[in-house]
């Protein structure tokens, strides 16, 4: 097992991409701190995948647009755990207009999760990184935040912060053998996407060369690269997972 013995917080983890990312740690043995901001999906979640996979896992709330909830959910995890050794930022949301259309509450909600929410995790469980001489971080940008989007200046505006800011801690952490990676993903099935329509779903899919959405399965995996040994020798890279869709 490639993760046998690490301590994995993930933050946005109750559903979605980063749950099916909780998913392949714990059955590659990773204990897992399952963060989201529903409590009650986040607890159900946890003890899924600790009946599951037979991992030890802890539920913990956090809006991470504070950073004192981030500093707790560190504190948690450290208290239960005594170590983190992999962080993955997967918690974001959308607010989608066209600039001219957008209100400046959608514009600061979505760079206060998506851009800032990646700031303060890193900045609380950084920390604990240096001390331990070692970590990886994974950050889950977007195939927006290369090519843009129209509709969508708050959520590639937060995606393209996230991966500069990936080159910059990588620069930064690597003397520690702290390794800062990002994943950006292209059209990706969810529950969001299963709700639209077969005419939708094929203007969406006719983007990307391969003709079809990814799953979270195929981001999951990528990030399970980034968190093991595998990648030891990667850092500040931006790794794409959009069949595709921009090259």
């Amino acid at each position: 097992m490639r993760l046998q013995g690490k301590i994995a917080v993930i933050t946005g983890s109750a559903q979605g991409i980063g749950r099916a990312i909780a998913e392949v740690f714990a059955s590659e043995g990773a204990q897992l701190v399952i963060s989201d901001i529903n409590a009650e999906s986040t607890r159900k979640t946890a003890d899924e995948m600790e009946t599951r996979y037979g991992v030890e896992t802890i539920a913990v709330v956090c809006n991470v647009a504070k950073l004192e909830d981030c500093e707790a959910l560190t504190k948690v995890s450290l208290d239960k755990f005594s170590k983190i050794d992999i962080l993955v930022n997967n918690a974001g949301i959308t607010k989608d207009n066209l600039i001219l259309r957008m209100s400046e509450a959608d514009w600061d909600a979505v760079i206060a999760v998506n851009l800032k929410g990646v700031f303060n995790c890193i900045k609380a469980v950084g920390k604990q990184m240096l001390k331990q001489r070692q970590g990886r971080i994974v950050n889950i940008a977007s195939v927006v935040g290369q090519m843009g989007n129209t509709g969508q200046i708050n959520y590639s505006a937060s995606k393209g912060g996230v991966i500069s800011m990936t080159k910059t801690c990588a620069r930064e952490f690597a003397s520690r053998n702290i390794l800062v990676n990002a994943i950006a993903p292209g059209f990706i099935r969810t529950a969001m996407t299963d709700k639209l329509t077969e005419d939708q779903k094929q203007v969406m899919t006719s983007a990307v060369p391969l003709l079809r959405l990814g799953e979270a399965s195929d981001v999951a995996k990528a990030a399970l690269f980034f968190a093991s040994d595998d990648s030891s020798y990667v850092t500040g890279h931006v790794l794409a997972v959009n069949g595709g869709m921009y090259m």
